[in-house]
């Protein structure tokens, strides 16, 4: 069964939400990233940081709740948690600079054997900046990258980044509508085929080497 990209990110948000345990203190880069926290279990109590200042971001909102003040570090309207609040950059970036997130979930156009990361820049074409990127992976205790599996057809998983690096031996863990991987020291290790993949598909659609040991 081939997934629409709708499809194939919603099955990575709902995979990705799978990793978070009670008190997990997280932070969700902009676009597929941020879906995530709309498939917690039902058991499972997060706090979500944001890196435009907010810490216990909720929900997207919706008809019953519209205000455009409140807003994620991606521009994009979201409610706040019982007891959350509001700091100003310096704070934000020190909870992210100092260790005191969990996980950071982040997209990604690269990512290779080693776990470097490559997720702001493509040459020639425009970039507003880095952004709160290369703060978070930098502090951060586990690092997500959630990410569709190829680009238009091209290989996203690589042995070896092409485009510019936002951070080096970083990556923890790569989450796709097709697989989930570890990354070890030996390199990637692919623990989980989804039920839309095959070994031989994910074999033909990944650039990289990897070891086989399904959890």
């Amino acid at each position: 069964m081939e997934l629409t990209k709708e499809q194939a990110q919603e099955f990575i948000a709902r995979r990705v939400a799978q990793e978070f345990r009670n008190g997990d203190v997280v932070t969700l880069g902009i676009g597929l990233p941020t879906k995530a926290v709309s498939y917690l279990p039902q058991d499972v109590s997060i706090i979500v940081q944001s890196e435009n200042g907010v810490l216990g971001v909720g929900t997207y909102q919706d008809e019953t709740c519209r205000d455009s003040h409140i807003i994620n570090a991606g521009g994009v309207g979201v409610t706040i948690n019982a007891g959350g609040c509001f700091v100003d950059s310096l704070m934000s970036f020190s909870m992210m600079r100092g260790g005191h997130i969990d996980i950071t979930v982040l997209g990604a156009l690269q990512v290779d054997v080693e776990g470097n990361l490559a997720n702001w820049c493509i040459p020639g074409k425009f970039t507003p900046g880095m952004g709160g990127a290369m703060d978070l992976v930098a502090g951060t205790k586990k690092l997500i990258v959630a990410m569709e599996h190829t680009a238009k057809g091209s290989p996203k998983i690589l042995k070896r980044c092409t485009l510019p690096l936002t951070a080096v031996h970083k990556v923890d863990m790569i989450i796709t509508e097709k697989a989930v991987f570890d990354v070890s020291p030996r390199g990637l290790v692919l623990r989980e085929i989804s039920p839309y993949s095959s070994l031989e598909d994910i074999r033909s659609t990944t650039d990289a080497d990897f070891e086989v040991d399904l959890r």
